[in-house]
């Protein structure tokens, strides 16, 4: 989606909070011994008293109104009778539709108590998704927001998951620009227009290169098997830089 008029970004606005306060909520919400099936019904009763509806329900029938992945999963996870345990790493991934206009974002939490360098990673993986949006705006390229994150894993001593890319939204879930890639990627030769809508979100690891299917037709695991991290926002590009749209009313 492009941006064209106040109100489309009015409807993109509203939508993107939601999301984000559905996300917090979930995040406040998780503790030792809730199952995700218990965590989802949070967001999905934040969604529909905003008006919303759980995208990847609507879109892809998935079981559940948002995504959640414990430890080894890494995205899609499937609500169900899993435990969250202390020192679990949970990730939670909710994106929704309200008048025509979707967002999408997600965030890692970790479980006190947890080893240091899991609350490194995730302080990481945080500055890495903003190192990537710092690369958004118009007429810039889109392989800046891989080169910039690449750039930051190596530094930092991470792999990336070289599987699982950003894309754009707004009118759809999924929409052009389709696998826009949050590693250095040498044969991406897109530019970014004014008004453009995508996501950032890179998958930054503790080893983990790629991901792939478990034993049900939606979670993805690591591999090799290592904890990952992601952090999404739904952003606009403009002359002024980036415009995030999935940040929490408080």
């Amino acid at each position: 989606m492009t941006v064209s008029s106040d109100d489309e970004l009015a409807g993109l606005k509203r939508i993107g909070r939601i999301v984000a306060d559905t996300l917090q909520a979930m995040g406040r919400a998780i503790e030792p011994g809730l199952t995700t099936l218990e965590l989802d019904p949070i967001g999905r009763q934040c969604l529909e008293a905003a008006g919303a509806r759980p995208a990847p329900e609507m879109v892809y029938a998935f079981p559940g109104a948002t995504c959640i992945s414990v430890n080894e999963e890494i995205a899609h996870g499937i609500p169900g009778t899993r435990r969250i345990g202390p020192g679990d790493l949970v990730n939670i991934d909710v994106s929704a539709e309200k008048d025509g206009y979707f967002a999408d974002t997600g965030a890692s939490f970790a479980v006190p108590p947890v080893p240091r360098a899991v609350e490194r990673l995730c302080k990481d993986g945080r500055r890495a998704m903003w190192t990537g949006l710092q690369q958004v705006g118009a007429d810039r390229p889109l392989s800046g927001i891989g080169r910039a994150v690449g750039a930051f894993a190596r530094r930092n001593g991470y792999t990336l998951v070289r599987n699982l890319a950003s894309h754009g939204v707004g009118l759809s879930l999924h929409e052009e620009p389709t696998e826009i890639a949050t590693w250095p990627d040498a044969s991406e030769r897109r530019v970014m227009g004014e008004g453009l809508v995508l996501t950032v979100e890179p998958f930054l690891s503790l080893g983990a290169e790629f991901a792939e299917d478990g034993d049900d037709p939606w979670t993805l695991y690591s591999r090799p098997r290592a904890l990952t991290v992601q952090y999404e926002h739904t952003v606009v590009a403009t002359r002024n830089g980036p415009l995030v749209l999935t940040l929490p009313t408080a």
